[in-house]
């Protein structure tokens, strides 16, 4: 199963030099999304939104918090006046409902489905959140669906938004998915270098979370010894991040244990 996690509501390292942002940036970028999560008063739509998007993450990496999220985010959607704050709280909505789906919490698909078309009708094409949408309905076509060239599609229009709007850290889930989907089609090389390039960026923005993930899909499409050097410091982080991303421990597992997934 191919995974992902992120916020929706600034998806860059920090905002400027404004340090609250610094701050909730390297809480996030550890793992410690409830920490950078109660630094945000849910009194504008905005700091709703970016509370809200954190705490969806945790759900997604850690299978936890599936109670605190839904709370999040009710009070971002009774906070959002413009259709953009609409948009982006239906886009959190389609994401916690696919994290539940993906990891057997319960069905959400058809919700899934709803909200972020809800979504697509309210955010602009062209707007800046309009990059993140098309990731997550990407996911949906590629571990829902099961349409990979819906979701190559999909992740190839996020993938130029995230580049027009200068959000790195977009760019490295996209980099990443649209090669897992160049792996599966036998394209090495092709995968060898967005799997390289999701690592690298994640890397220069210190996005700890996300870096063991990065190094085990690019393990996937290495030979040895490189594969086994790679999957190793994975492991490493994996344990340093006391076993979050949680789905990351199969793709981890010995082939022995149990086989690897994409």
């Amino acid at each position: 199963m191919a995974h992902s996690a992120m916020a929706g509501s600034g998806w860059g390292t920090t905002e400027g030099d404004d340090p609250l942002q610094t701050a909730v940036w390297r809480l996030r970028s550890r793992g410690c999304w409830a920490d950078a999560a109660s630094l945000l008063e849910p009194v504008t739509a905005d700091t709703a939104l970016q509370r809200t998007a954190l705490l969806v993450e945790r759900c997604l990496y850690t299978e936890q918090g599936w109670a605190e999220a839904e709370d999040a985010l009710r009070t971002a959607e009774a906070l959002a006046h413009s259709d953009d704050e609409r948009g982006a709280a239906a886009c959190e909505r389609g994401q916690l409902a696919y994290a539940a789906t993906v990891h057997g919490v319960r069905d959400r698909a058809d919700e899934a489905r709803a909200a972020l078309g809800r979504a697509a009708a309210l955010i602009a094409p062209g707007a800046k959140g309009r990059a993140l949408l098309d990731f997550r309905r990407g996911l949906l076509a590629e571990n829902l669906t099961r349409s990979p060239q819906a979701a190559r599609a999909a992740y190839r229009r996020a993938h130029a938004g995230a580049t027009a709007h200068a959000e790195p850290l977009l760019l490295s889930f996209t980099w990443r998915h649209l090669a897992g989907l160049a792996l599966r089609e036998g394209e090495l090389t092709e995968a060898r270098h967005g799997f390289a390039e999701s690592l690298r960026i994640r890397e220069e923005l210190g996005y700890l979370v996300g870096t063991a993930p990065a190094l085990a899909s690019l393990a996937d499409a290495e030979s040895e010894p490189e594969a086994s050097r790679l999957r190793e410091e994975a492991r490493r982080l994996f344990r340093l991040l006391g076993g979050v991303p949680t789905w990351l421990a199969r793709q981890l597992a010995p082939p022995a244990a149990g086989a690897a997934t994409a």
